[in-house]
C-alpha cells in the first residue's frame, strides 16, 4: 500500500529532515483513547472508592475540599478531562482527534518533499501521486466503516458510514490538495475562508422547523444534513458527530498543521531556534485567544467543529508540538518518549486494534490476571487498564524494531 503521511515512521536512524517529535506526539496522543483513559478512569474511581463516596455526591465534595492529597485531586481532574464536552466547551479529550489531523498536516510538507523536487526537476507525475491520495482516503473510509461494524452483518440501516477515521482521510486529502496545489498566501485565503464560510452557513442558513442560527444537538445545519444526506445510522439518532458537513472546517485542522510544518521546514537560517520556538509559542497562543473570542458568537464545539473549535483546539495543539519539539529534536531528549514512538509510527494499526479487532482486555486478564485479583478491589480497573497498556507497548516494540509499520 502506498505511504500515508499520518503513518508514516520516522525512525530515530534515518537521515531525515522529518521530526521524531511527531511520531511521539502522536503515540502521545493516541495513547489516552486506547488505554490511557482506562487508566486514569481507574485511578480516579480508586480515589472515591478509598473514601467510599462513590454514592454520596455530598460527601465527594466535601472531601475534595478538605481531605484529598494534591495526587488524588490530579488523578480526578486528569479523570474529569477524559470525557467529551456534553455539547458546548472544551476539555482535553476533545483535544484528541483535531490534534491527531494537526499532526498529519505538519508531517506534509516533509512527506511531500520529493514530490516538489520532482516538480522543479521536470520530471513528476501528479496524475501518480493524486491516485495515491485518492487511494489511501478511500481505504480509511472503508477501514472506518469495517471499525464500525461492516461486517456484523446487522443491515444497511444499522451501519454507520461516517467515521473518525473517514474524517481523518477525507480532511488530510482535502487539505493536501490545497497544499500541492496552491502557494502559501492562498493557503491561508483558503484557511480564512473555509472557516468564516462554515461560520455563516451554521448561523444564517436556516434549518427546517428550527428556524435559522440556532446551535443545538438537533437544530443544526450540520445535524440537519447528516439527518437528510448522512446514509446509515447516525452515531446519536438526530446527528453524528463525524457527520459531512462538519468534516469541512477539519480540513483547516489538518492545515493549521501544514503551515506549522512550512514554518518548521522553512524558516530562514537567520531565524535562531529560540526565535523558531517564540513563534510556535506566540501562533499558538493567539489561535487560543482568537478561538475564546470568537466562541462568543460560534462556541467552541467539538462535534460540530466549530470554527472556533478550529482555533482553539489548533492553538493547543501548537502548543503541544512547541513542546515536543523543543525537548526530543532540539534538545535531542529522546529515550523518554520511546514508548510513545511505538505507538506513534503503528497508530492507525493500534486504533483498529483496540477499537475491536482484539480484546486487550481479555488478553490483560489473562497474563495478569493473578496479579490484579491481588489488588484491593478498588485499583483492579487501574490494574487492568495498565496490563493493556502494557500488553500494546509489547507488541508495538516489536513491531517497531522488525521495522513492520502499516502504511496506507
Amino acid at each position: 500500500m502506498d505511504t500515508l503521511p499520518i503513518t508514516t515512521p520516522v525512525l530515530p536512524d534515518q537521515k531525515s529532515k522529518r521530526l521524531i517529535s511527531l511520531d511521539a506526539l502522536r503515540g502521545f496522543d493516541m495513547f489516552w483513547i486506547v488505554s490511557g483513559e482506562g487508566i486514569f478512569h481507574g485511578l480516579a474511581n480508586g480515589v472515591k472508592e478509598k473514601y467510599v463516596l462513590v454514592q454520596n455526591p455530598k460527601d465527594w465534595t466535601i472531601a475534595t475540599n478538605e481531605h484529598l492529597s494534591m495526587l488524588e485531586r490530579i488523578l480526578i481532574n486528569i479523570s474529569n478531562q477524559l470525557h467529551h464536552s456534553p455539547w458546548n466547551g472544551f476539555t482535553f479529550y476533545d483535544l484528541i482527534f483535531p490534534l491527531f489531523i494537526f499532526i498529519s498536516g505538519v508531517s506534509m510538507p516533509f512527506s511531500y518533499q520529493k514530490y516538489f523536487d520532482q516538480k522543479k526537476a521536470g520530471n513528476h507525475s501528479s496524475k501518480a501521486i493524486y491516485k495515491a491520495l485518492i487511494k489511501r482516503t478511500l481505504i480509511l473510509i472503508l477501514l472506518g466503516i469495517i471499525v464500525n461494524g461492516l461486517f456484523k452483518w446487522n443491515g444497511y440501516e444499522n451501519t454507520r458510514l461516517a467515521s473518525v477515521l473517514a474524517r481523518i482521510g477525507l480532511s488530510t486529502f482535502f487539505a493536501a490538495l490545497i497544499y500541492l496545489n496552491f502557494s502559501l498566501p492562498k493557503q491561508i485565503i483558503w484557511f480564512f475562508s473555509i472557516l468564516i464560510a462554515y461560520y455563516l452557513i451554521m448561523v444564517y442558513v436556516p434549518v427546517p422547523h428550527f428556524g435559522g442560527g440556532i446551535l443545538t444537538s438537533e437544530g443544526n445545519l450540520s445535524a440537519y444534513i447528516d439527518r437528510l444526506l448522512l446514509p446509515g445510522k447516525l452515531h446519536r439518532v438526530v446527528y453524528d458527530p463525524e457527520g459531512l458537513l462538519s468534516t469541512i472546517p477539519a480540513i483547516c485542522s489538518a492545515m493549521m498543521g501544514i503551515f506549522v510544518g512550512t514554518f518548521i521546514k522553512s524558516a530562514s537560517p537567520l531565524l535562531n531556534t529560540s526565535k523558531k520556538l517564540a513563534g510556535l509559542f506566540i501562533a499558538g497562543t493567539l489561535c487560543l485567544i482568537a478561538g475564546l473570542v470568537w466562541g462568543l458568537f460560534f462556541p467552541v464545539n467539538k462535534t460540530m467543529w466549530t470554527s472556533s473549535f478550529v482555533l482553539f483546539a489548533g492553538g493547543w495543539s501548537i502548543l503541544l508540538f512547541t513542546i515536543f519539539y523543543y525537548i526530543i529534536d532540539v534538545k535531542s531528549l529522546k529515550k523518554w518518549s520511546m514508548p510513545f514512538v511505538w505507538i506513534g509510527t503503528n497508530s492507525i494499526l493500534i486504533y483498529i486494534c483496540a477499537h475491536g479487532l482484539f480484546n486487550f482486555e481479555s488478553t490483560s486478564q489473562f497474563l495478569f490476571g493473578g496479579l490484579i485479583s491481588d489488588m484491593p478491589m478498588a485499583w483492579q480497573q487501574a490494574g487492568l487498564w495498565t496490563g493493556v497498556l502494557l500488553v500494546q507497548l509489547l507488541l508495538l516494540k516489536f513491531l517497531y524494531d522488525k521495522k513492520w509499520f502499516l502504511k496506507i
